[in-house]
């Protein structure tokens, strides 16, 4: 895979981070919430109502530094950590509302090809940082 494809890949999965972060918080009391409908009540209501807030913004949050990660400092540990994120996402979103995975726009079965897309990226070989490239002192002499 040549620079070309593999920016096209990263870019890619870096609007696709950045778009959720901003419409979950866009969405924080209409689709972020009903994504959230199958939490027991005891953590939705009382003294716990800031549950479902507390994480959608996290989510959202999360989201963000992982797409600006992915745009400014792309690399292994950018993507080792997308595809925790991500798997992470999906164990809970699936312990919360199992029937997204039956959903026709696919919420839970696109995360699929993210992984893979995650997958390759993470198998290419990296271009050494500025810093590696820079002459020792030693070799400057």
């Amino acid at each position: 895979m040549n620079a070309a494809q593999q920016r096209l890949l990263r870019y890619s999965l870096v609007a696709v981070w950045l778009a959720t972060a901003l419409v979950s918080v866009w969405e924080l009391h209409g689709q972020s919430r009903e994504l959230l409908a199958g939490l027991p009540a005891a953590w939705t209501t009382g003294s716990l109502a800031w549950v479902p807030t507390a994480a959608i913004l996290g989510g959202a949050a999360a989201d963000g530094v992982l797409g600006l990660w992915l745009a400014l400092r792309p690399g292994r540990a950018a993507y080792l950590a997308a595809l925790a994120l991500m798997a992470a996402m999906t164990v809970l979103a699936t312990a919360v509302h199992p029937a997204w995975w039956l959903h026709p726009f696919g919420p839970l079965t696109k995360n699929l090809p993210i992984a893979a897309i995650l997958w390759v990226l993470l198998l290419q070989p990296q271009a050494p940082r500025a810093a590696a490239r820079q002459p020792t002192v030693a070799a400057r002499s």
